[in-house]
């Protein structure tokens, strides 16, 4: 998974999406060999050179300017993130901080995870690894504690454990492609980190739904997102969630955090939880 494949891939991936006629170009009607755009006609949109555009779908970004990173971003017509994931995976990666080992964590971040009393609260780090974590948010999404250490992750459990795909029920697609796209995300944010590259070669490796995913090349941060969960001892349990960055802590993308709305049976099922 080098930095030009992955280049290559992106491109070729967000060219395919698109259709003549959804960007304006006239469609002959002739059989075309390629799904979505040509090359020739994406160049055309963002006003390079074929032979430009093509050194840079080969993964050869070297001279690349940002204009042109933002004219084909617009001719493509990526969103915010995948804009800034473009940027990102076409310049040559800045030295990756090292990210210590997850018992360096902060003793005043356990603590303020064991201080939330009616939030399930997660301590997460960059390649979705469970460094830390309160008693609400075991009783919610399982007992991933008795995991093995290299498997506590955000991404085993919803690629490899069944507790957490009979949790989310139908919606359960929708939040396995965001963490596959967040991992994009993280992808761009920390190259060069061997861990991160190793854990998606090995999710690769465990999970056909998650390579399958991977290979659309989805790309999108996390935000707030609502999730409708089903539990097996309280019900219906419908969660708000926030990522909340730590960007002073290089071993940790966020913390993770969510909530029921206040008055809600959502809110007095988390209660419950809370005291069993």
């Amino acid at each position: 998974m080098d930095d030009r494949t992955e280049l290559s891939g992106f491109l070729k991936s967000r060219r395919a999406r698109l259709r003549p006629e959804q960007v304006g170009l006239r469609d002959y009607g002739r059989a075309r060999r390629v799904a979505g755009l040509r090359r020739e006609e994406l160049a055309q949109l963002a006003g390079v050179s074929i032979a430009h555009y093509t050194r840079l779908e080969q993964g050869k970004s070297d001279s690349v300017s940002d204009e042109v990173l933002d004219a084909i971003g617009a001719a493509l017509r990526l969103d915010t993130d995948e804009l800034a994931y473009l940027h990102r995976i076409a310049r040559r990666p800045p030295p990756c901080a090292a990210a210590t080992a997850s018992s360096d964590a902060p003793a005043s971040l356990r603590y303020l995870l064991q201080s939330f009393v009616m939030t399930p609260a997660l301590l997460v780090g960059r390649h979705t690894q469970i460094i830390g974590w309160n008693q609400l948010a075991v009783a919610v999404f399982g007992n991933f504690p008795a995991l093995l250490e290299n498997r506590r992750t955000l991404s085993h459990l919803l690629f490899t454990e069944p507790y957490l795909r009979e949790l989310h029920g139908s919606d359960w697609p929708r939040a396995a492609r965001e963490q596959v796209a967040h991992l994009r995300v993280l992808l761009g944010r920390y190259r060069g980190d061997p861990a991160l590259t190793a854990h998606i070669d090995q999710m690769r490796d465990l999970s056909a739904e998650f390579a399958q995913m991977w290979a659309e090349h989805p790309v999108a941060q996390v935000r707030s997102r609502a999730y409708v969960l089903h539990h097996p001892v309280v019900g219906e349990l419908t969660l708000h969630g926030e990522l909340v960055a730590l960007p002073d802590l290089p071993s940790c993308c966020g913390l993770d955090l969510f909530a029921a709305e206040p008055g809600s049976a959502s809110e007095q099922a988390l209660r419950k939880l809370g005291s069993l």
